[in-house]
């Protein structure tokens, strides 16, 4: 199982780049579907599978065509950290949660996760097109996870747990729009209904270190000097990572 869940995360993990890169956009503007050079993006899926790789120009540079930060955080090149991350968060999963049916859902899932912290923290977006199939992909799966024997968690709570995360963000958001985006908002729902799985003691824990983990990047930045306290951080590859130590936490727990 260790095995199958690493190749299946270095497989998925070696396609996040191109995504990436197409989804790494502003919102006025539409997805990527040229290379840097002008080339089309072409392949299975319309474009959407495959590596970050144009074969008309052997190119692996930068974006050039929008301004600003974006530009040089989305490359249009393979990368190698990116499936050795999630080869080992897929590993990881399946080493906590063992053979219990949720842990193929967790795999399943991962990609996605990575995918959508590489966009936040390209462009601090998280595209509505990755956040609600990610929410209604995870209800589905654990669904089907509850009714097989095995399951250590609740399904009904794992959906009451999506609503209550999504409601918390979303009040946050109201409360100060311009320090809590919309997408994270969205974001929430599909976390809170992993976490909710578990339990609402793991649920708190997931989203308790995700703002954990985004301060302490923050004071971070702060104490070097690189941020100010107005200055905005992505926050959905905090966010994920919060609910990644809840989910084990959670699977060591059940």
């Amino acid at each position: 199982m260790l095995i199958a869940a690493a190749l299946w995360g270095a497989g998925a993990g070696a396609l996040v780049p191109r995504a990436a890169y197409r989804l790494s956009v502003e919102p006025e503007q539409g997805w990527r579907d040229a290379c840097p050079a002008g080339h089309p993006i072409t392949g299975p899926a319309r474009g959407w599978l495959g590596v970050a790789r144009c074969a008309s120009c052997a190119v692996a540079a930068p974006a050039e065509e929008s301004p600003g930060p974006d530009a040089s955080a989305s490359p249009y090149r393979p990368s190698p950290l990116v499936p050795v991350l999630t080869a080992l968060v897929c590993a990881a999963l399946v080493a906590v949660v063992g053979p219990r049916p949720e842990a193929a859902v967790w795999v399943l899932l991962a990609p996605v996760a990575v995918l959508l912290a590489t966009v936040d923290r390209n462009v601090h977006r998280l595209p509505d097109q990755l956040t609600l199939p990610l929410a209604a992909a995870a209800a589905c799966l654990l669904a089907v996870a509850a009714l097989l024997p095995g399951a250590a968690g609740s399904w009904p709570t794992a959906l009451l747990g999506g609503l209550v995360l999504g409601g918390g963000y979303f009040v946050l958001f109201l409360i100060n729009p311009n320090g809590m985006g919309f997408g994270d908002v969205k974001l929430a729902l599909s976390l809170g209904i992993a976490l909710g799985w578990y339990g609402w003691p793991v649920l708190f824990v997931g989203a308790f270190a995700g703002f954990v983990f985004g301060s302490a990047y923050g004071l971070g930045l702060i104490v070097l000097r690189k941020a100010g306290r107005k200055t905005a951080i992505p926050f959905g590859p905090f966010m994920i990572a919060g609910a990644l130590v809840g989910l084990v936490l959670g699977a060591l727990g059940a």
